[in-house]
Protein backbone atom coordinates (compact mmCIF):
# COMPACT_ATOMS: atom_id res chain seq x y z
CA UNK A 1 0.00 0.00 0.00
CA UNK A 2 1.57 3.22 -1.00
CA UNK A 3 1.38 6.49 1.35
CA UNK A 4 -0.32 9.34 0.47
CA UNK A 5 1.28 12.38 -1.37
CA UNK A 6 2.53 15.20 0.53
CA UNK A 7 2.40 18.42 -0.95
CA UNK A 8 3.67 21.71 0.04
CA UNK A 9 1.60 25.04 -1.10
CA UNK A 10 3.31 28.21 -1.59
CA UNK A 11 2.77 30.06 1.59
CA UNK A 12 0.60 33.14 1.87
CA UNK A 13 2.15 35.80 3.33
CA UNK A 14 0.35 37.21 7.39
CA UNK A 15 1.59 39.92 8.96
CA UNK A 16 3.70 39.03 12.35
CA UNK A 17 1.42 38.47 15.20
CA UNK A 18 1.76 42.50 17.10
CA UNK A 19 2.28 44.14 13.31
CA UNK A 20 0.02 47.18 12.21
CA UNK A 21 -1.18 47.24 8.90
CA UNK A 22 -0.56 51.14 7.57
CA UNK A 23 -2.99 52.24 4.77
CA UNK A 24 -0.78 55.53 3.64
CA UNK A 25 -3.25 57.44 1.13
CA UNK A 26 -2.53 60.50 -0.77
CA UNK A 27 -4.94 63.59 -0.30
CA UNK A 28 -6.89 64.17 -3.68
CA UNK A 29 -6.29 66.70 -6.09
CA UNK A 30 -5.85 70.21 -4.46
CA UNK A 31 -6.50 73.67 -5.63
CA UNK A 32 -4.13 75.11 -8.63
CA UNK A 33 -1.57 77.32 -7.46
CA UNK A 34 -2.16 80.85 -9.06
CA UNK A 35 0.96 83.42 -9.69
CA UNK A 36 -1.31 86.42 -7.97
CA UNK A 37 -2.92 84.64 -5.20
CA UNK A 38 -0.21 82.37 -3.22
CA UNK A 39 -1.62 79.35 -1.10
CA UNK A 40 -2.71 80.02 2.78
CA UNK A 41 0.19 78.94 4.69
CA UNK A 42 0.41 76.89 7.74
CA UNK A 43 4.02 76.93 9.85
CA UNK A 44 5.11 78.24 6.49
CA UNK A 45 3.81 75.15 4.10
CA UNK A 46 0.91 75.88 1.53
CA UNK A 47 -2.49 74.59 2.59
CA UNK A 48 -4.44 74.41 -0.17
CA UNK A 49 -8.10 73.19 -0.32
CA UNK A 50 -9.10 70.56 -2.14
CA UNK A 51 -10.12 71.05 -5.74
CA UNK A 52 -13.40 69.61 -6.94
CA UNK A 53 -11.98 66.40 -8.69
CA UNK A 54 -9.87 66.20 -5.31
CA UNK A 55 -13.47 65.96 -3.54
CA UNK A 56 -14.98 63.20 -5.55
CA UNK A 57 -11.52 61.35 -5.23
CA UNK A 58 -12.32 61.52 -1.61
CA UNK A 59 -15.89 60.10 -1.85
CA UNK A 60 -14.46 56.87 -4.08
CA UNK A 61 -11.62 56.49 -1.62
CA UNK A 62 -14.32 56.46 1.32
CA UNK A 63 -16.34 53.76 -1.18
CA UNK A 64 -13.05 51.63 -1.10
CA UNK A 65 -12.20 51.55 2.14
CA UNK A 66 -15.19 51.52 4.11
CA UNK A 67 -15.07 47.92 3.43
CA UNK A 68 -12.03 47.27 5.14
CA UNK A 69 -11.01 46.88 9.03
CA UNK A 70 -10.17 49.84 10.05
CA UNK A 71 -9.99 51.15 13.47
CA UNK A 72 -8.38 54.84 13.25
CA UNK A 73 -7.37 57.39 10.77
CA UNK A 74 -4.88 59.76 10.87
CA UNK A 75 -4.35 63.18 9.27
CA UNK A 76 -1.34 65.80 9.27
CA UNK A 77 -2.46 69.56 9.91
CA UNK A 78 -2.59 70.68 6.21
CA UNK A 79 -6.27 70.76 5.16
CA UNK A 80 -6.22 68.75 1.96
CA UNK A 81 -5.29 65.55 4.06
CA UNK A 82 -8.26 66.17 6.24
CA UNK A 83 -10.95 67.10 3.51
CA UNK A 84 -10.24 63.72 1.76
CA UNK A 85 -10.60 61.95 4.85
CA UNK A 86 -13.80 63.90 5.90
CA UNK A 87 -16.03 61.11 4.13
CA UNK A 88 -14.50 57.83 5.30
CA UNK A 89 -14.65 59.26 9.00
CA UNK A 90 -18.37 59.81 8.30
CA UNK A 91 -18.85 56.71 7.45
CA UNK A 92 -16.76 54.59 10.09
CA UNK A 93 -18.03 57.26 12.84
CA UNK A 94 -14.22 57.90 13.50
CA UNK A 95 -12.92 60.75 14.16
CA UNK A 96 -8.97 60.94 12.84
CA UNK A 97 -6.19 61.82 14.74
CA UNK A 98 -3.84 64.26 13.69
CA UNK A 99 -0.10 63.91 13.13
CA UNK A 100 1.67 66.83 12.41
CA UNK A 101 4.78 65.18 11.51
CA UNK A 102 3.56 63.24 8.66
CA UNK A 103 2.78 66.82 6.91
CA UNK A 104 5.00 67.72 3.70
CA UNK A 105 8.39 68.44 3.06
CA UNK A 106 8.92 72.05 3.72
CA UNK A 107 9.98 73.12 0.81
CA UNK A 108 11.42 77.01 2.31
CA UNK A 109 11.62 79.80 -0.37
CA UNK A 110 9.60 78.02 -2.69
CA UNK A 111 6.49 77.54 -0.61
CA UNK A 112 2.98 78.80 -1.06
CA UNK A 113 2.69 77.62 -4.71
CA UNK A 114 5.88 78.83 -5.90
CA UNK A 115 7.53 75.18 -6.33
CA UNK A 116 4.66 74.39 -8.96
CA UNK A 117 5.63 77.40 -11.04
CA UNK A 118 9.40 76.80 -10.31
CA UNK A 119 9.25 73.22 -11.96
CA UNK A 120 6.67 74.23 -14.59
CA UNK A 121 9.62 76.67 -16.30
CA UNK A 122 12.21 74.27 -16.39
CA UNK A 123 14.09 75.95 -13.38
CA UNK A 124 17.93 75.09 -12.78
CA UNK A 125 17.48 74.27 -9.08
CA UNK A 126 13.84 72.19 -9.68
CA UNK A 127 16.15 69.67 -12.32
CA UNK A 128 18.55 69.46 -9.46
CA UNK A 129 16.43 68.38 -7.15
CA UNK A 130 15.50 65.69 -9.32
CA UNK A 131 18.88 64.79 -10.31
CA UNK A 132 20.13 64.41 -6.69
CA UNK A 133 16.91 63.18 -5.25
CA UNK A 134 17.01 65.50 -2.57
CA UNK A 135 14.69 68.27 -1.38
CA UNK A 136 17.35 70.85 0.14
CA UNK A 137 19.20 72.34 -2.80
CA UNK A 138 16.20 74.80 -2.70
CA UNK A 139 17.01 77.29 -0.71
CA UNK A 140 15.80 77.02 3.09
CA UNK A 141 14.02 74.03 2.36
CA UNK A 142 13.78 70.86 5.04
CA UNK A 143 17.25 68.91 5.46
CA UNK A 144 16.47 65.30 4.15
CA UNK A 145 17.84 63.44 7.12
CA UNK A 146 15.69 65.80 9.49
CA UNK A 147 12.48 64.97 6.86
CA UNK A 148 13.33 61.38 6.53
CA UNK A 149 13.64 61.25 10.31
CA UNK A 150 10.25 63.17 11.85
CA UNK A 151 8.28 60.46 9.31
CA UNK A 152 9.69 57.67 10.18
CA UNK A 153 9.27 58.61 14.17
CA UNK A 154 5.63 59.91 13.27
CA UNK A 155 4.60 56.49 11.27
CA UNK A 156 6.45 54.43 14.11
CA UNK A 157 4.21 56.20 16.89
CA UNK A 158 1.27 55.27 14.83
CA UNK A 159 2.14 52.14 14.09
CA UNK A 160 2.96 51.64 18.43
CA UNK A 161 -0.75 52.61 19.16
CA UNK A 162 -2.15 49.86 16.85
CA UNK A 163 -1.19 46.65 17.25
CA UNK A 164 -3.08 43.81 15.08
CA UNK A 165 -4.77 46.72 13.53
CA UNK A 166 -5.59 48.46 10.19
CA UNK A 167 -4.78 51.72 10.39
CA UNK A 168 -5.54 54.62 7.73
CA UNK A 169 -3.16 57.14 7.28
CA UNK A 170 -4.08 60.45 4.98
CA UNK A 171 -0.86 61.83 4.11
CA UNK A 172 1.50 63.32 1.05
CA UNK A 173 3.21 62.09 -1.96
CA UNK A 174 6.41 62.97 -0.88
CA UNK A 175 5.88 61.58 2.86
CA UNK A 176 4.95 58.32 1.27
CA UNK A 177 7.89 58.65 -0.82
CA UNK A 178 10.13 59.04 1.91
CA UNK A 179 8.74 56.06 4.16
CA UNK A 180 8.83 53.81 1.25
CA UNK A 181 12.16 54.44 0.20
CA UNK A 182 13.06 53.99 3.79
CA UNK A 183 11.31 50.91 4.25
CA UNK A 184 12.94 49.02 1.30
CA UNK A 185 16.62 50.48 1.67
CA UNK A 186 15.79 52.52 -2.38
CA UNK A 187 16.94 55.45 -3.92
CA UNK A 188 15.56 58.60 -2.41
CA UNK A 189 12.90 59.55 -5.09
CA UNK A 190 12.14 55.46 -6.16
CA UNK A 191 8.50 55.73 -5.57
CA UNK A 192 8.27 60.03 -5.67
CA UNK A 193 5.20 60.36 -7.71
CA UNK A 194 2.76 58.27 -5.73
CA UNK A 195 -0.88 59.50 -7.88
CA UNK A 196 -3.75 61.82 -5.92
CA UNK A 197 -5.87 59.53 -3.76
CA UNK A 198 -3.27 56.44 -3.94
CA UNK A 199 -3.54 53.90 -1.59
CA UNK A 200 0.50 52.29 -0.63
CA UNK A 201 0.85 50.04 2.18
CA UNK A 202 3.07 49.21 4.49
CA UNK A 203 3.30 46.22 7.33
CA UNK A 204 5.04 47.64 10.20
CA UNK A 205 6.91 45.27 12.87
CA UNK A 206 8.82 47.64 15.22
CA UNK A 207 11.58 48.45 12.81
CA UNK A 208 10.94 45.64 9.79
CA UNK A 209 8.83 47.22 7.54
CA UNK A 210 7.40 45.33 4.49
CA UNK A 211 6.30 47.23 1.39
CA UNK A 212 2.77 45.37 0.34
CA UNK A 213 1.64 47.61 -1.98
CA UNK A 214 2.01 50.85 -3.98
CA UNK A 215 -0.11 53.84 -5.99
CA UNK A 216 -3.21 51.52 -5.77
CA UNK A 217 -5.72 53.89 -8.05
CA UNK A 218 -7.46 50.96 -9.55
CA UNK A 219 -11.00 53.24 -7.24
CA UNK A 220 -10.45 55.74 -9.59
CA UNK A 221 -10.53 54.29 -12.59
CA UNK A 222 -13.41 52.38 -11.66
CA UNK A 223 -14.90 55.43 -10.73
CA UNK A 224 -14.22 57.40 -14.03
CA UNK A 225 -12.15 59.77 -12.16
CA UNK A 226 -8.75 59.71 -14.12
CA UNK A 227 -5.11 59.94 -13.46
CA UNK A 228 -2.95 62.59 -15.42
CA UNK A 229 0.23 64.31 -15.35
CA UNK A 230 -0.56 67.83 -15.91
CA UNK A 231 2.84 69.71 -14.86
CA UNK A 232 5.99 67.76 -16.01
CA UNK A 233 7.28 69.52 -19.08
CA UNK A 234 7.58 67.15 -22.36
CA UNK A 235 10.88 66.57 -22.04
CA UNK A 236 11.07 65.38 -18.39
CA UNK A 237 10.25 62.09 -17.07
CA UNK A 238 10.87 62.88 -13.30
CA UNK A 239 7.54 62.94 -11.13
CA UNK A 240 7.13 66.01 -8.85
CA UNK A 241 6.35 66.12 -5.56
CA UNK A 242 2.90 66.19 -3.52
CA UNK A 243 1.13 68.82 -3.65
CA UNK A 244 3.85 71.25 -4.68
CA UNK A 245 3.74 70.86 -8.02
CA UNK A 246 0.55 69.44 -10.51
CA UNK A 247 1.29 65.67 -10.76
CA UNK A 248 -2.73 64.00 -10.98
CA UNK A 249 -4.65 67.26 -11.00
Amino acid sequence: MSSPRVEHRQARYVAPPGAASILLVRHGESAPARDDEPFPLVGGQGDPELHPEGVEQAELLADRLARLPITAIYVTNLRRTVETAAPLAARLGIVPGVEADLREVHLGDWEGGSYRRHLAEGHPVARRVFAEERWDVIPGAEPRAAYDGRVRAALARIAERHPDETVAVFTHGGVIASLLAQATGSRPFAFVGADNASISRLVVDGERWTLRGFNDTSHLRAGGTHVTDRSVPPERSDPAPDDHAEVAR
